[in-house]
């Protein structure tokens, strides 16, 4: 199991950019301008240039209910809480699961996605599909169905 707690060097709200090549890198990057610099055409579209080869962006929204997180994992391991015994009753105890913390850097409510000489196509795209697959996963786990309601009457 997770946690998630805020960092002391909490950065506020970014943009996470998902790229069409492998980096072989993972944290911050002092990127100049002239390395990475979207810019916003006339007809509204978004386009940058990485290594040489254009990029389209689109500006995928974080959905309604939820939030973007970008976090960092820590080795610290949340307390155990030590829940009240009466004296009388015997209570079977169940085996707690250590919840590891992870530490929150930073906070998004939409992603830029890239692709290759044309916009990404939200039906093939991994990561579109990625969103709307787990948060509809997610709706149906945590929803209850009319069925078992009545079946419990």
């Amino acid at each position: 199991m997770l946690a998630i707690e805020k960092s002391k060097s909490h950065k506020g709200n970014c943009t996470p950019n998902v790229l069409p090549c492998r980096i072989n890198h993972n944290g911050a990057v002092d990127a100049s301008r002239r390395y990475w610099n979207p810019t916003k055409t006339p007809d509204g579209k978004t386009v940058a240039y990485f290594r040489g080869r254009k990029l389209h962006g689109k500006q995928v929204m974080v959905p309604k209910g939820y939030r973007g997180a970008v976090v960092s994992t820590t080795d610290r391991i949340l307390p155990k809480s030590t829940p009240p015994v009466g004296d009388d009753e015997v209570e079977e105890v169940e085996e707690e699961v250590d919840v590891k913390i992870m530490e929150e850097q930073s906070d998004f409510d939409h992603i830029m996605l890239w692709g290759h000489e044309a916009l990404p196509d939200e039906v093939t795209d991994p990561y579109v599909r990625g969103i709307e697959e787990w948060i509809a996963l997610a709706g149906q786990i945590h929803s209850i169905s009319d069925e078992n309601a009545e079946s419990k009457d």
